[in-house]
């Protein structure tokens, strides 16, 4: 499983997610509480359709399109990261 290794590991992922190429530090994946398998993750570079290409973003797993694990690592924690996401129903990977 790609993502949960790139949060054990600390790499950076890239996928393009609603026609955007996207560069996240991943901080917790799972199951949100619709049912969808999740990532959070603090968005470093690429676009967005809202604009805001920088900053903490939620990606539905089967919206993200050519994921990969990056060689790049990043520090930890991103200020502001809550390990009791709300927005999760299960957790299977976090930092």
């Amino acid at each position: 499983m790609p993502i949960a290794e790139a949060i054990r590991t600390q790499h950076l992922l890239t996928f393009n997610y609603g026609g955007y190429m996207r560069t996240v530090e991943p901080h917790t994946y799972g199951t949100d509480r619709k049912g969808n398998r999740a990532l959070r993750a603090y968005q470093v570079g690429g676009g967005s359709e809202s604009g805001e290409r920088i900053g903490w973003k939620i990606f539905h797993e089967r919206d993200m399109k050519g994921l990969a694990v990056l060689p790049h690592s990043f520090q930890g924690p991103r200020p502001g990261y809550n390990r009791v996401d709300q927005l999760f129903a299960r957790i299977e990977a976090q930092l």
